[in-house]
């Protein structure tokens, strides 16, 4: 199975395939046997050189992932490649790992891609007093912009007024809302982390945009996750040269703003993320332990740009294609809106407690989309006693967030996209304590309040302004999700017609 997810027939010719498999069997005959660890979460026996590799459908590892936790438990282990990994599945004990365990489960696993490309600074993959620095930092400098108040909350409603305009310009007409989502997100983070936003013609921010989405795919590809189980096969060709080469050419882009920024930089108007950081990096000039320097800086933006644009902008690609399949829920949405705001006024965030029913769909569209089933790879910070195993210091964890959105024992329809998981008998909206899209513990999103904001003024709007309709050459639409680090929806096309 999983060599069939790898290679296509044409992919890579009979002599390369017979010198990689040389190459394994001589990585694997002369590195260092681990010893045995005694009471290591059970799971299926490995094979040698590739591990548990074979049993898993790379395009999707996560379907893989569950159905063994059906036949190992909750707490099971595999091995990709020559690494050991612990795999935690269902809400209770993904739960009980990140919340009541969450300093044994707190670091960012080593994983290479992510490795070669941030080399553990930043806040999404940065380690250790490093990781921690910049996360304090961050959240206090994002809430000191306005995430989560009214002056974010105005942008928002400013962008998505360009955001309508382009709509507009399809009049009604097929289109990919792809980069168009992309960007109107990521402007957002753009007039926090650069102080303005971008127009949607600009060339650089546009190439921005396009490569991150790129990499995004190429990054959960099966090749880079064969990569990851064997970095010293980085030699040959494959997506991690073309991501390698993405973040060259994304450096370039915010070097260029950094140049801009510090010819600029006034410490008693400091505008942006960007600003504060360089204003907290000529305070700290004469230490040299400080971690505000440029690597931190560089990672950091890109860390924000990345999360603030993607996992928002592909829940609203979700959205668009589930209102398309489910006509009857768009029109229940939309009529909430206009009994409850009116077609004229634009939706405000404090609009949200007096919308239960749009706010179950929302939820249900992050539920059901799923939008980073694998979670970002955690690793143990000491050797510790987990569920009646044990689990050796720097293990690579996965607490499968899939497995806690779709888990059997916390949603009466886990498969099925049904709002009514987020309503009582009365029509209320009701909290779910499994309802864990940004993760939770130390590593869960630092921008999960500006996500959630964004989700409900972007998708109140544009349904209340537009019918989302299925292409007419489109049969019939299914809920089919692309491979890559985030689940997206497959789909190319929409309609959006104006109401």
């Amino acid at each position: 199975m999983w060599f069939a997810s790898v290679f296509s027939l044409d992919a890579i010719t009979v002599v390369l395939l017979g010198a990689l498999t040389i190459i394994l069997l001589v990585y694997f005959n002369t590195g260092t046997k681990s010893h045995r660890v005694i009471n290591l979460p059970p799971g299926p026996a490995p094979l040698p050189v590739i591990g548990n590799l074979h049993m898993l459908d790379l395009k999707k590892p996560h379907k893989s992932l569950m159905e063994l936790s059906e036949k190992y438990g909750t707490v099971f282990s595999i091995k990709l490649g020559p690494t050991h990994v612990v795999v935690l599945t269902g809400y209770e004990t993904v739960k009980d790992a990140l919340i009541n365990h969450q300093d044994e489960f707190g670091e960012r696993a080593r994983i290479p891609i992510f490795e070669a490309i941030s080399a553990g600074h930043g806040i999404v993959f940065g380690h250790g007093e490093s990781w921690k620095h910049m996360r304090r930092f961050t959240i206090s400098t994002l809430r000191d912009f306005g995430m989560g108040k009214k002056t974010i909350e105005d942008k928002i409603i400013e962008e998505i007024d360009y955001l309508i305009k382009m709509f507009d310009s399809y009049k009604g007409q097929p289109f990919n809302p792809t980069i168009k989502l992309s960007s109107a997100v990521a402007n957002i983070i753009c007039s926090i982390v650069f102080g303005d936003r971008f127009d949607y013609e600009d060339e650089g921010f546009v190439n921005l945009v396009e490569c991150v989405n790129a990499d995004m795919q190429r990054g959960g590809s099966p090749l880079v996750q064969l990569y990851n189980a064997f970095p010293f096969l980085g030699f040959l060709p494959g997506p991690h040269k073309k991501i390698f080469n993405n973040v060259r050419l994304t450096s370039e882009f915010f070097n260029s703003h950094f140049k801009e920024n510090r010819q600029k930089l006034d410490e008693n108007d400091l505008r942006s993320f960007i600003d504060v950081f360089m204003f907290r990096q000529q305070q700290e000039s004469d230490n040299p332990n400080s971690h505000f320097h440029y690597d931190n800086l560089l990672y950091t933006t890109r860390n924000l740009f990345v999360a603030g644009m993607e996992t928002t902008s592909t829940t609203l690609r979700w959205g668009m294609l589930l209102m398309m399949k489910y006509p009857e829920i768009q029109r229940k949405v939309h009529e909430e809106i206009i009994r409850v705001i009116g077609s004229e006024r634009s939706p405000r965030a404090e609009d949200r407690k007096s919308m239960p029913y749009t706010d179950a769909v929302i939820h249900e569209i992050q539920r059901f989309g799923n939008i980073v089933p694998l979670n970002i790879t955690h690793a143990t910070t000491v050797d510790l006693n987990f569920k009646g195993y044990f689990i050796p210091k720097d293990t690579q964890v996965i607490p499968l967030l899939a497995s806690v959105l779709y888990d059997k024992t916390q949603w009466e329809k886990p498969n099925y996209f049904n709002p009514s998981h987020f309503l009582d008998a009365e029509g209320k909206f009701v909290k779910r304590d499994a309802f864990i899209p940004f993760s939770i513990g130390r590593r869960a999103c630092a921008g999960e309040n500006l996500a959630k904001m964004e989700l409900f003024l972007f998708f109140t709007t544009l349904i209340q302004k537009f019918k989302f309709q299925v292409p007419p050459n489109v049969s019939e639409l299914e809920l089919v999700s692309g491979v890559g680090l985030t689940s997206f929806p497959k789909y190319q096309d929409v309609c959006a017609v104006r109401r």
